[in-house]
């Protein structure tokens, strides 16, 4: 938010050189920097249309447990890479402070990854890209409970009514699936949903001040790291350690090819694409995330939306659209990872 509000400051004296030398160096700079933007938002919302995907399919392989573990651990070895690289100095890459640090919003990571996966076994996965929009609203009352800053947000008529309409959404989309008589499966999924919603909210809120002291790819780094570790035990205990060794090779490369795609690759292409365009209208965009999903998942798994399902979706997505429109913007929350 500082760095827009400086931009803006610095408008008028950067118009008056523009009067003298722009002619030269202004239209060849500015269209690089737009369109690297938004190529690198669109590769963005492609790969982030693509995980609720593989990991329906997964399911079919690797229980809940295992496939977070070893996703995870993937996307560890492929951000340490970018790591080093921006390393600054000599200083050590990982410190006894560095993972204290990245520990608080780890816990409620290894949450959010396991619940979203179980959900999958309730609801389809275009369903789940859907309702995992709701994140927005979730991390914005989450971040005016950690960050005094932002609690002007709970007075504007867009977040009241975008919370209000998210919320409505999100119920009408599981509560008529099709095949729900008594509610009771869509109860459950529902509880399982929101409880991979509100634990991803909670860690992008704890991650913003890590990412800001630590900077955006270390402090993934260290959370990937951390967040293998927890899932090790987890996964030895409830899930099945050896699974890579009991499927097919094709399925362990997909799963292999999921994390490096839809976690480490997109993290970095959306980094870049809020330098380049900024927060708020790259979080506006990747609303359009679940249309990618559902219409690949009607592709692939045949999943149908009734009528009362898309009209839900719809005014869920309106919600979310109105609550990111609310000043200051909303924390840019690192998403489906």
């Amino acid at each position: 938010m500082d760095t827009f509000l400086g931009d803006e400051m610095l408008v008028g004296e950067k118009n008056k050189q523009k009067m003298t030398g722009a002619a030269a160096r202004g239209p060849a700079k500015q269209p690089a920097q737009f369109s690297r933007g938004y190529l690198a938002l669109g590769a963005t919302i492609a790969l982030w249309s693509l995980p609720s995907l593989f990991q329906y399919y997964l399911l079919r392989f690797y229980e809940p447990w295992s496939q977070n573990f070893y996703r995870y651990s993937v996307a560890c070895l492929a951000i340490l890479p970018f790591a080093f690289l921006r390393r600054r100095g000599r200083k050590p890459m990982f410190t006894a402070r560095s993972f204290l640090l990245c520990l608080l919003p780890a816990l409620p990571n290894v949450v959010h990854q396991i619940a979203q996966t179980v959900a999958l076994l309730y609801i389809g996965p275009g369903v789940y890209a859907v309702f995992g929009r709701t994140t927005v609203i979730a991390t914005a009352i989450l971040a005016v409970i950690f960050f005094p800053e932002e609690r002007g947000i709970v007075r504007q008529w867009r977040f009241q009514l975008g919370t209000f309409l998210g919320l409505l959404g999100a119920v009408g989309v599981f509560w008529f699936q099709p095949g729900n008589v008594h509610g009771h499966v869509a109860l459950r999924g529902l509880l399982v949903a929101s409880t991979a919603v509100i634990c991803w909210a909670l860690y992008s809120t704890l991650v913003k001040p890590r990412a800001m002291e630590l900077g955006s790819v270390r402090s993934f780094a260290t959370i990937s790291l951390i967040t293998s570790l927890l899932l090790l035990p987890l996964t030895c205990i409830f899930g099945r350690i050896g699974t890579p060794l009991h499927v097919p090779p094709s399925i362990s490369a997909m799963m292999i090819l999921s994390a490096v795609l839809c976690i480490t690759i997109a993290h970095v292409l959306f980094y870049v694409a809020i330098q380049e365009i900024g927060v708020a209208l790259a979080q506006t965009l990747t609303l359009l995330c679940p249309l990618g999903a559902l219409g690949l998942s009607a592709l692939i798994f045949h999943e149908r939306l009734t009528s009362a399902q898309v009209v839900s979706s719809v005014i869920l997505l309106a919600g979310a659209f109105l609550a990111m429109r609310v000043k200051p913007p909303l924390p840019a929350a690192a998403e489906n990872i």
